[in-house]
């Protein structure tokens, strides 16, 4: 017989397969070598998440109970897939170009980009989706109680609750582990993916493989399987029209609306190409999964005592035949229904959580603006994680609080109709240009507060939230307010009277609320841009700024996306505007490409609020406002030119200022240099000349005085000297005359090096390090690159203002390159002093510190002449340097 510990053994070991193979798809994606990972195939099978539990298990016990009613919750995919394939496509170009995070994210964005409707859609969809969750702590359970029934050592659980909340547990914990690696959702999780299209493998064989033993190991072959269900009640169900066509209708809506089918749908979706196959390949898959349905319900009817829960035939059938891994195949299969529903449920639905509701609450009650220093990752990815623990909480709540008793297919429908509310507000954001942010409220709240009343609340039962004589008489005895029949219909199935009237009314508020409402201007953007997505595929929003800015921006850009990706983003938009260093002009263009970036991170209503709080008021370029106007296509080409050749000039214009003040500083700092090289070679001239005809005119000094005087001559000399070597240095450097030695070493030992040749020791400045980070060997000029890291070191000694000076010296890997940080926590270097610090005319202080201003200007050329880089790295709060040195130079570890 079946053994239920062995069960729980081979649920372990499917598990960590599926680890197993997440880990190996992320890391191919990671090494660059995971083509087959954004194949169409993988993305037809992620569609597979829609086969829950409930079309597992639950779609034989809803063709035992209804016939062949079953199909329509494959029928209406079905239509959509091959029907609207033009619509999915505008959908994932849409979520592609507004780099959409989710359903919330998609509504919220098309509407304003307003986060009040974010966090409506977010609450809506964590409400419309518990039932799902319940639904598969439900089949699991029973699952698990159906192998423990057969188990002759096992007994049966009195009370199916704490297996319920075992596997709550086991659910959350595993979707924390498994899904919430990347923190931008709007990344491929391409580990989640390919488990998922294992799991559809694994479902599709598991029905399969029971439907071929049902059909010809009990029922004898195709044709007594016939016979039999001509014979039996599921042969003589008639067809209820007005059902059938709500149910198709229902199943269609929520293929598009649910968070996860949205996700795997639209944000998952590498290749808009992809849909010319899945139009014709999901279809399959699910025709494949609904083939054996009928038989396995007409035999379990068949051969299982009266009264067997015929949602759990496709399980027990087996294991009465005595087919023990046959029904454990089943069992992972359902299995991998609930786990692949739950996983990609949570991930959307925490996205939108942690995006819409505490990131906003966070950055508005942390303070500090926009551009506050931190990172803040951390925040994000907590929330996640406590958002997917509370998702299953609320899952198993709704599990006790119904009882549990209800059938699958029934939970289901409840959250089909929930989820099935954004779709007037979804449909008429990318189809109607007048849709509004008042009319998507107005609907939603409408559709929200129908669905709740009729269908969410007396789903639990009459007596637990809604009492007998509210059910049978209505609110205060008005008769026409019954929940199951509003404004008098009676006799109507619930399940289409909800769905007829939370859906007819929802869209009635949508429509009359747009028409009544003016769209802002930003709506009005929006919507020329989500209707017309194939001839507008940019940000509808330009903005107007100075590069005074860029260095907020470059703040707020690390504690969102992390240090290294910001500080790539920012360089490579720098060199594209063929600038030096990490602050770029932030231009319209390179605006939107970055709250693009951080709404994969944060969701486009947040992006969009903290890139406005940093650049103030937004404008509206005349490009933008061309998507909108219906001129002639003459005039908005014309205009479009102008408005280009505008924006060109003000940003000539703005680089020309820059240059001329930068000309003007060099200027005075050249001044300044002469006067401080005449000072610097007059003080110790002087003091030679003076103490040599000491030397000279007074015969009689003592041994003592001429050593003192010898001694003052000796180091004026040394002083001078140093200088002029300073100077011969520069020079030979500039002109490229100079030699390099080059020899192999270890980055660690130039440091150790350095740090001693600085005299750091008893000087007060601490230095900070990671020793088993700098093990890197060398091929380079190692006594120029000690040069530069103890002129470094020695600025920090002399320059940093912090009460207790630490100088923080970090090493890392930045594609092939090596790249080395040197970061006090000092004031750092102004933003307007930035630009010139490593000219050689400049210094960081007015003379206070002393030095000739010579050491960057040095320290660049020789990293130039290793075939590196020398760059201020604004944002970090103190002064920062980093140093870039090629693969060439830095080699790799053997």
């Amino acid at each position: 017989m079946a053994s239920l510990n062995v069960l729980i053994v081979v649920c372990l070991l499917y598990v960590a397969l599926l680890f197993a193979v997440a880990f190996m798809a992320e890391r191919a994606a990671l090494m660059g070598q995971g083509g087959w990972l954004r194949s169409p195939v993988v993305y037809t099978l992620s569609l597979s998440i829609y086969c829950t539990a409930w079309t597992f298990y639950g779609a034989v016990g809803y063709a035992a109970r209804s016939g062949l009613e079953y199909l329509t919750i494959y029928i209406g995919p079905t239509l959509v897939m091959v029907g609207w394939w033009w619509g999915l496509r505008k959908l994932v170009r849409i979520g592609r170009t507004q780099r959409i995070t989710s359903v919330a994210d998609l509504i919220s964005s098309r509407y304003g980009k307003s986060n009040t409707l974010a966090v409506f859609v977010t609450a809506l969809a964590v409400i419309g989706t518990t039932p799902y969750i319940a639904l598969q702590l439900q089949s699991v359970t029973l699952s698990f109680a159906s192998f423990a029934s057969a188990d002759p050592n096992s007994s049966v659980p009195a009370d199916s609750r704490s297996t319920a909340l075992w596997v709550a547990v086991g659910l959350a914990l595993f979707t924390i582990l498994f899904g919430t690696r990347n923190l931008d959702a709007n990344e491929r999780h391409h580990g989640v993916v390919m488990a998922i299209a294992l799991e559809a493998v694994v479902k599709l064989c598991a029905l399969l493989a029971v439907g071929v033993f049902v059909v010809w190991g009990v029922g004898g072959g195709i044709g007594e399987t016939l016979e039999r269900i001509d014979t039996s009640e599921i042969g003589e169900w008639q067809m209820d029209g007005g059902r059938w066509a709500g149910l198709t209708m229902l199943s269609a809506a929520a293929f598009l609306t649910l968070p996860r089918m949205f996700q795997v749908l639209v944000v998952e979706n590498e290749d808009e190409q992809h849909l010319r196959t899945a139009s014709w390949a999901f279809p399959t898959y699910l025709m494949l999964m609904s083939l054996f349905v009928v038989p396995i319900a007409v035999v379990g009817l068949e051969v299982l005592p009266a009264g067997s829960n015929p949602d759990q035939f496709v399980l027990t059938v087996p294991l009465s035949q005595g087919q023990d891994k046959l029904a454990m195949l089943s069992f992972l299969g359902g299995f991998s229904s609930a786990t692949s529903m739950v996983i990609v449920a949570a991930i959307a639905l925490s996205t939108m959580v942690s995006n819409h509701v505490v990131m906003p609450i966070w950055l508005r009650l942390a303070g500090g603006g926009a551009a506050m220093a931190g990172d803040v990752r951390h925040v994000v990815l907590v929330a996640r994680r406590v958002s997917i623990a509370v998702i299953l909480v609320l899952g198993y709540l709704y599990y006790r609080v119904s009882g549990g008793g209800t059938a699958l297919a029934a939970i289901g429908l409840v959250s089909f109709a929930g989820v099935a509310q954004f779709l007037p507000a979804l449909m008429g954001g990318i189809f109607w240009r007048g849709a509004t942010r008042v009319g998507a409220l107005a609907g939603l709240s409408m559709g929200f507060v129908i669905w709740c009343y009729s269908l969410l609340l007396p789903s639990f039962g009459e007596g637990i939230l809604m009492s007998e004589a509210l059910m049978t008489q209505g609110p205060w005895g008005i008769a026409w307010l019954r929940p199951q029949a509003l404004f008098g219909i009676s006799g109507m199935d619930p399940l289409v009277h909800a769905v007829l009237w939370s859906l007819l009314l929802n869209t009635s508020a949508f429509i009359l609320g747009s028409l009544a409402s003016f769209p802002h201007p930003l709506e009005r953007l929006q919507g020329a841009q989500f209707v017309n997505v194939f001839d507008h595929s940019g940000n509808p929003q330009s903005w107007s700024g100075g590069i005074a800015q860029s260095e907020d921006l470059m703040i707020m850009a690390q504690r969102m996306m992390g240090a290294a990706q910001a500080q790539a983003l920012f360089q490579a938009e720098a060199a594209r505007q063929g600038l030096g260093g990490y602050l770029p002009e932030p231009t319209p263009e390179f605006l939107q490409r970055l709250e693009r970036e951080l709404s994969g991170s944060v969701g486009a209503a947040t992006a969009h609020a903290m890139v406005s709080q940093i650049m103030g008021a937004a404008t509206v370029s005349v490009e933008d406002l061309l998507a909108v106007a219906d001129e002639t296509a003459q005039m908005m080409e014309y205009s479009s030119q102008l408005e280009a050749k505008s924006a060109e000039l003000t940003r000539t214009a703005g680089q020309l200022r820059e240059a001329n003040e930068k000309l003007t500083q060099l200027s005075v700092q050249k001044d300044a240099f002469l006067s401080q090289i005449s000072h610097e070679l007059r003080t110790p001239m002087t003091s030679i000349r003076a103490f040599s005809e000491i030397l000279r005119d007074a015969p009689d000094l003592s041994a003592q005085e001429l050593s003192k005087y010898a001694s003052i001559i000796h180091d004026e000399a040394l002083r001078l000297t140093r200088l002029l070597d300073d100077l011969l240095d520069l020079s030979v450097l500039e002109s490229g005359q100079v030699s390099l030695n080059m020899r192999d070493g270890v980055l660690s030992d130039v440091i150790d090096h350095a740090v001693a040749a600085a005299g750091v020791e008893g000087a007060g400045l601490i230095i900070r390090r990671d020793r088993l980070r700098e093990n890197v060997p060398l091929h380079t000029d190692l006594d120029r690159l000690a040069q530069v890291f103890i002129n470094l070191i020695a600025n920090a000694q002399k320059y940093c203002d912090a009460p207790v000076p630490v100088l923080s010296i970090e090493v890392a890997r930045r594609g092939d390159d090596l790249v080395v940080d040197f970061v006090d926590n000092g004031t750092g270097i102004p933003s307007q002093a930035q630009a010139l610090v490593f000219e050689k005319f400049s210094r960081v202080s007015d003379g206070q510190a002393g030095g000739a201003g010579l050491g960057l200007a040095i320290c660049r050329e020789i990293m130039m002449r290793l075939g590196g880089a020398i760059t201020y790295l604004p944002g970090q709060g103190g002064a920062a340097f980093r140093l870039s040195l090629p693969a060439r130079v830095a080699l790799a570890a053997q």
